[in-house]
């Protein structure tokens, strides 16, 4: 028997209970057996922009939820058995985009910022497609698919977005997502209409995410109400269901929960007309939209009628979006979502033929520091110690134990308010006396002024359970992450 799973056992505020704890964690890592067998199934979870900080801070903040100090919680993924760093740079970037990461996940090769799926022979925003169809890599979902594989993708940004885009697409240029964003002198298709046109094996069985507007005309659907932006003419979903006669196009919660999966194979879901709401700003009486393990366990009940096998990406999106406006608080309920999206996977599938895997593209600027005493509030003021008010700086102003590098800077908007990309709101030191550094809309502060919090250049973890974890250790380049799938499904020739 194959056990690839560590029990979860929490630490005691007592130091000696803590020792005894430990003890009982030695004996049980004393008892893992390496599974070296190949996978049937491979499910890649990518939190974007997940860095270790954010697990860290992440962690907390689930642990506080439950009443707990919140340093002693662990995350589902946190207890798989193995564990390895990867180098996230990528061709021409020290610190890198999502695109070049991802597609180094998906094909196994580094290439530049800003493209995906080809190599490094192409340089952004290159317009001819004849060039770039000589540059392209194949990728994991493209293999699987001719060795007879289910394939599906799951996500809560668009389809189209940088991430999910790399399991399918080929392009020069990450925002040439619908017709109208690729310019009139290239003859680059763009990223919706290649995954409708993906033409390997039977096609990819599951799509679910958000990104309507990219997939209509200006002109509207007759299949869904909704604002399109395509330029060309096509409704996409309308060619879906040409192409796939015997499938389900849904666009609600309700929708999708209720399709007989029985008999159901292929399933393409489109939420929203671009990315999916933060979950946080869902009202649960009311959702509309499915949540991430809602929309993952679909995906595997889908998948898994293939005796054959399948690959799954499932990507909480989100994270970044939160990072990029210094919302650390939606940043981080994102990844506790991703945290009980991997929890729905581990109760569906059988961890001895199933390769379950758990990484970042990337990490962000963002910070944990301070001296704050066990169990303070991770979304409050530092309070040290044998204290119990905030400590404060230089100026004798409390300061956050969380923070950022970079970014628009502290501000607090209204209930569901995205990041607007503008200018600098309030970078830098503020009285934080009277304001709410607790409350879901509060954004923190940052040292440099930017319209937008950027990418950390750190190396993100990977974590890993089932057939050919054991793989994954200690510090890998990115693009070792697609060596490991690839072998693990026999693809690529690999027995």
């Amino acid at each position: 028997m194959f056990l690839t799973l560590c029990p979860v056992i929490l630490l005691s505020g007592n130091v000696a209970a803590a020792t005894e704890d430990q003890r009982k964690v030695l004996e049980s890592e004393m008892t893992v057996v390496v599974n070296r067998a190949h996978a049937k199934n491979v499910i890649l979870f990518v939190g974007d922009g997940m860095g270790v900080s954010t697990v860290t801070a992440a962690r907390i903040f689930d642990g506080q939820r439950k009443g707990l100090l919140g340093e002693e919680n662990s995350l589902s993924f946190e207890q798989f058995p193995f564990l390895a760093l990867s180098k996230t740079y990528s061709a021409n970037q020290q610190t890198p985009d999502s695109a070049p990461t991802m597609s180094a996940m998906m094909t196994g090769v580094k290439t530049n910022g800003g493209v995906i799926g080809v190599d490094e022979s192409i340089n952004f925003g290159e317009e001819s497609w004849q060039k770039i169809v000589r540059g392209t890599v194949p990728n994991l979902i493209e293999l699987a698919e001719q060795a007879g594989l289910s394939t599906g993708i799951v996500t809560t940004s668009r389809p189209t977005h940088a991430t999910p885009a790399a399991c399918f697409a080929h392009t020069s240029n990450r925002n040439w997502e619908s017709d109208v964003d690729v310019p009139a002198s290239s003859d680059v298709p763009d990223i919706a209409s290649q995954f409708v046109d993906f033409s390997y094996g039977d096609g990819i069985d599951v799509a679910l995410g958000g990104g309507l507007s990219a997939f209509i005309p200006t002109g509207g659907s007759q299949l869904v109400v909704g604002e399109g932006k395509r330029d060309d003419g096509r409704d996409l979903i309308e060619d879906w269901t040409r192409r796939f006669p015997d499938g389900a196009v849904v666009f609600s919660r309700e929708e999708l929960l209720s399709l007989p999966r029985r008999d159901m194979r292929k399933v393409f879901g489109i939420f929203s007309e671009s990315h999916m709401p933060y979950r946080t700003d869902l009202n649960s009486e009311q959702m509309t939209v499915p949540t991430l393990p809602e929309m993952t366990r679909a995906a595997i009940e889908t998948l898994s009628k293939n005796e054959r096998g399948f690959f799954l990406h499932v990507e909480s999106a989100r994270i970044d979006h939160g990072h990029h406006a210094n919302n650390a608080y939606r940043a981080l309920a994102e990844v506790v979502e991703l945290s009980r999206a991997v929890d729905v996977a581990l109760d569906m599938v059988d961890l001895e033929e199933t390769l379950i895997i758990v990484t970042a593209d990337h990490s962000h600027v963002f910070t944990i520091s301070g001296y704050p005493k066990r169990g303070n509030p991770i979304l409050g003021k530092v309070v040290e110690p044998g204290h119990n008010s905030p400590k404060l700086d230089a100026d004798g102003r409390p300061y956050t134990t969380l923070g950022y590098v970079n970014g628009p800077g502290m501000h607090v908007l209204d209930p569901g308010g995205d990041m607007v990309y503008n200018e600098p709101i309030n970078a830098g030191r503020e009285n934080l006396d009277l304001v709410d550094t607790d409350s879901p809309n509060y954004h923190q502060e940052t040292l440099v002024p930017l319209s937008a919090e950027t990418h950390g250049g750190e190396d993100v973890a990977i974590y890993a359970t089932g057939p050919s974890a054991y793989l994954f250790r200690g510090v890998k380049e990115q693009n070792y992450v697609f060596e490991v799938m690839a072998y693990a499904l026999k693809l690529k020739g690999n027995k």
